[in-house]
């Protein structure tokens, strides 16, 4: 994740390439973890890396498909586990969630091209546009990474400038 995001051509694009670098953001906070580290509570929080990925991409998931797209999400939506998105369970694993988070991000940019305008309510909830959505993912993603780099740094003292660093070298490189 690169500091400062790259200039973007429209609202449609700033609103998913600030999303996109909130995701970079959470993904180079779980960089070289094992499963076992991905599960940990270092921190008085009960909040792990790798429930902290899972947790994202079920609720990304559950606003764009369920409430911008309508599709139904059986399982997912509604939640029928609260605070099992918040844990990185025994059969679960941080490949796995962050292969769900990638999945779940191109679903996303399929679906917001789809839409004709940021301005229109989503399909669940008339109240809120799809501009409103994209931007509660943008500010609930970017509070969950601030919270990814403070449980990482608790768990092996590495911060979030070298594992930015990391990340973005590993993608480019």
């Amino acid at each position: 994740m690169t500091l400062f995001a790259r200039p973007v051509a429209d609202e449609r694009d700033g609103l998913l390439t600030f999303l996109a670098q909130q995701r970079d953001a959470l993904r180079a906070a779980v960089l070289g973890l094992t499963d076992e580290q991905a599960r940990l509570t270092p921190t008085a929080s009960a909040l792990s890396l790798g429930g902290l990925i899972k947790h994202c991409a079920r609720t990304e998931r559950r606003w764009v498909v369920a409430g911008i797209a309508g599709q139904p999400l059986p399982g997912l939506w509604p939640p029928e586990d609260w605070p099992a998105d918040f844990r990185l369970e025994a059969d679960e694993t941080l490949a796995g969630v962050l292969r769900d988070y990638a999945e779940t991000a191109q679903l996303t940019e399929q679906i917001v091209a789809a839409v004709a305008d940021p301005g229109v309510p989503s399909n669940n909830d008339e109240r809120v546009s799809v501009r409103w959505v994209l931007l509660h993912l943008i500010k609930e993603t970017a509070r969950h990474a601030g919270h990814a780099d403070i449980v990482r740094e608790s768990l092996d003292g590495r911060r979030a400038g070298q594992l930015d660093e990391a990340y973005e070298s590993g993608r480019t490189g």
